[in-house]
């Protein structure tokens, strides 16, 4: 990629079911619900598995380490401000205006404190668009 990232692509189910790694990749087709690992064209049969390697997956995923990423973020002065405001301009009113306020955040505070005091520890959150 252009911008330095470096993926992988993972192919997958095109129903979701199943990454073809590990245990299935060798596999020619999803063993949940059957559909073939690589597009089919139009006038091949969908029974043929000649055909169906022949062509590209029918779909993928793109991995991006995580790691590489962060080390980015911390290269850069002005993120690095933006990553440590949870410690160095952290409002103690009482009112939750990020999510140094959860009670997540402060469970981890809690549970993990050597984790909890060094303001370069970064968090994640889950988030999904569906």
């Amino acid at each position: 990629m252009s911008n330095g990232y470096v993926y992988q692509k993972i192919h997958a189910c095109p129903n979701d079911c199943i990454v073809y790694r590990h245990e299935f990749k060798e596999l020619q087709k999803c063993p949940r619900c059957g559909v073939s690992w690589y597009k089919v064209k139009d006038d091949d049969e969908c029974s043929s598995d000649e055909n169906t390697k022949k062509g590209s997956p029918a779909k993928f995923l793109c991995y991006l380490p995580i790691i590489p990423r962060f080390k980015r973020l911390f290269a850069n002065g002005d993120d690095v401000k933006d990553l440590t405001l949870h410690v160095d301009e952290r409002n103690y009113d009482g009112m939750l205006c990020y999510s140094a306020g959860s009670s997540q955040w402060k469970k981890i505070d809690h549970l993990y404190l050597d984790f909890g005091k060094e303001a370069r520890n970064l968090r994640l959150r889950l988030a999904t668009d569906e």
